[in-house]
């Protein structure tokens, strides 16, 4: 129970980078099953994104690394440089 909490908490946080931009919106996370890590952020991009150029799909979401992940509260805070390799999710 205590878990689905949590992932609830985090559904639709609001990502921004760590100078203030709007990326979108966390939309799923990828975890590493062996680990149990977590490893990517896919992040629905807002359409007034500055980064929306990175989607080619039609969804617009990206896979950011969570190493990128710099701090975590309301909002989720990455690393811009890291969102330039971030990659499209194919459909």
């Amino acid at each position: 129970m205590y878990k689905y909490t949590i992932a609830r908490q985090l559904a639709t946080k609001k990502v921004i980078t760590n100078r203030g931009d709007e990326v979108g919106k966390l939309s799923d996370l990828l975890i590493n099953e062996g680990s149990g890590e977590i490893e990517f952020l896919l992040v629905e991009l807002d359409r007034e994104s500055k980064f929306i150029k990175k989607a080619t799909g039609r969804d617009r979401i990206i896979q950011i690394p969570y190493s990128a992940v710099t701090a975590v509260s309301d909002v989720f805070i990455v690393d811009e440089r890291e969102i330039e390799t971030a990659q499209t999710v194919q459909e």
